[in-house]
């Protein structure tokens, strides 16, 4: 992995590179009003002369945006920076943001960008390469550094070797998603939690035997979503070493091979869907799991029609556990670490990744482009920064002893007090997705739950499997791609629903690889190998 980094990775952090990569070069000296002369890591920015910037805000329905919360009040008492945000609704924000920047009116600061979704805005020359200013970001340049991201980093580079998008940067990978099952059913039975994909089938053999009228397993997420059942195909292809589900991606890397490869013609990917087909044979899991919406999932797991369904630890513990509590008495339910499977104990590569900031161009002709980084690094990439826009005001909205953060009496996050008066996120702007991701693995899992911090303590100690090479391809060639790519992955998404159902047997896999072919598969991984082999070429 640290060889994979080669020089580009290397010049992004000490700041040696030939001006691609936070070298230096940019004659930014007519850019600094309002700069700090000493910014370096650790040091709180505070702007020399009060500034606005324009940022694109992505408005959560769970806490619409007040111009009132305490998080613009005291960010601008801190820096001097009042942000300016130009709010667009999340059921909408890649639309309107693929829109504003088309048209020139983007706002400086673009943040919720998952990548490789910046790669659309680079040919425009819309957005900054932001990896040649990286040497004014001290904290992001040491948090890349300290915690060896130089991967990662790479993993997101364009054609040219720079980077458009500035992410989130995690200390150790935090995982999502994994089954929960009704433990004080299986403890009923004298079953124990499942540890392997192995087990979860015998789990599920046994309720069973027990309950032969009723499914084990009756799943949810399957609704306006590409892959259906993408949650539970996603965790599942983690334990085959595939993406798959919601993290599935037509191309992904053959570390054995030292190849791109086209994902859904895999053994592996194959493996999944024999296994899922398995479950929906042997009756053990409901078929209509790939169809049906998540109230109706749920409600089945409410009304005991079933017992396993998919989770992530805030599911678990204010949908699940509360309402199964207040309808099942004595029910309990717990989510169990990602079962392991033939890939062993592993995570996927990427995840200390997150969705970060693209800057607009227009940014770099202002006089104050110096002091914008200089406020993008403390807010985003400092522990001040972010411990700020998690928890809030010391004293006000949290307090910190022994170690802990403990939310202030009378306010409530992500329904931790329900009778509480107030709400972190709704009335003070804190703990907001646009600002709150990434960071030290103590203040990411301050927030966890019990169940949280017991599943992500387990998860974390997984090995990471190996990180995508970049390859990135170039405009006329993202073009290209794009016409393959849609018609591949529907046809691997309508094929795998089919094996698994049974409505195609899987003795037609070789006929469905087949078919893959006629539709430019082969031409779209050898696009993909061969913008790998002329990044490696030119970049190192």
């Amino acid at each position: 992995m640290l060889a994979a980094a080669g020089f580009a990775g290397l010049a992004a952090l000490t700041g040696c590179g030939g001006g691609g990569d936070g070298g230096g070069t940019k004659d930014l000296s007519k850019k600094r009003h309002g700069a700090m002369k000493e910014y370096r890591a650790g040091t709180r920015f505070t702007a020399t002369a009060p500034l606005a910037f324009s940022m694109l805000h992505n408005d959560n329905p769970g806490y619409p945006l007040k111009s009132g919360w305490l998080f613009w009040k005291e960010l601008t008492r801190l820096t001097g920076i009042t942000v300016r945000p130009v709010d667009v609704p999340l059921s909408d924000y890649e639309k309107k943001r693929s829109l504003l920047i088309g048209a020139g009116d983007a706002p400086f600061l673009i943040p919720k960008t998952y990548h490789p979704s910046e790669a659309a805005f680079v040919s425009s020359g819309a957005i900054l390469p932001v990896s040649e200013y990286t040497h004014l970001m001290p904290n992001f340049r040491a948090k890349v550094k300290n915690w060896r991201l130089e991967p990662e980093i790479d993993s997101i580079r364009q054609s040219d070797g720079k980077y458009y998008l500035l992410p989130g940067l995690h200390e150790r990978p935090r995982s999502g998603y994994s089954l929960a099952l009704r433990t004080d059913v299986l403890d009923r039975h004298g079953l124990a939690l499942p540890t392997t994909w192995d087990e979860v089938r015998g789990v599920f053999a046994a309720l069973k035997e027990e309950y032969p009228d009723r499914y084990p397993l009756s799943d949810r997420w399957s609704t306006n979503t590409q892959f259906p059942a993408g949650a539970l195909m996603g965790y599942l292809g983690q334990a085959y070493g595939v993406r798959a589900g919601w993290s599935y991606d037509n191309i992904s890397w053959d570390d054995a091979r030292k190849e791109f490869v086209f994902t859904g013609a895999t053994d592996a990917f194959r493996q999944v869907v024999e296994y899922l087909r398995g479950l929906v044979a042997e009756k053990l899991m409901d078929p209509e799991s790939f169809t049906q919406s998540d109230d109706d999932a749920v409600k089945k797991l409410l009304g005991e029609r079933s017992f396993a369904i998919s989770a992530n630890p805030q599911e678990l513990v204010q949908n699940y556990r509360y309402n199964l509590t207040r309808q099942v008495k004595g029910a309990t339910i717990d989510m169990v670490p990602v079962p392991i499977g033939p890939a062993g104990s592993v995570v996927p590569g990427g995840l200390r990744l997150e969705n970060g900031v693209m800057v607009s161009s227009k940014a770099l002709a202002g006089t104050d482009f110096v002091a914008m980084m200089q406020f993008v690094d403390w807010l985003w990439y400092s522990d001040e920064g972010q411990r700020f826009a998690k928890w809030g005001v010391e004293g006000v909205t949290y307090t910190y002893s022994d170690g802990k953060y403990r939310i202030a009496d009378g306010i409530s996050l992500m329904g931790s007090d329900p009778s509480a008066p107030k709400d972190l996120q709704k009335d003070y702007g804190f703990f907001n997705g646009v600002f709150t991701y990434g960071g030290s693995w103590s203040l990411v899992s301050s927030s966890f739950s019990p169940d949280e911090k017991k599943f992500q303590d387990a998860m974390s100690r997984r090995r990471q499997l190996p990180i995508d090479p970049a390859h990135p391809l170039e405009s006329s060639e993202q073009e290209q791609a794009s016409l393959w790519d849609t018609p591949l992955r529907d046809h691997v998404t309508q094929n795998s629903l089919q094996f698994i159902l049974g409505k195609r047997p899987l003795s037609q896999w070789g006929a469905y690889v087949g078919e893959l072919k006629t539709k430019n598969m082969g031409r779209l991984v050898d696009l993909h190998n061969a913008a790998h082999e002329r990044f490696k070429k030119e970049n190192g």
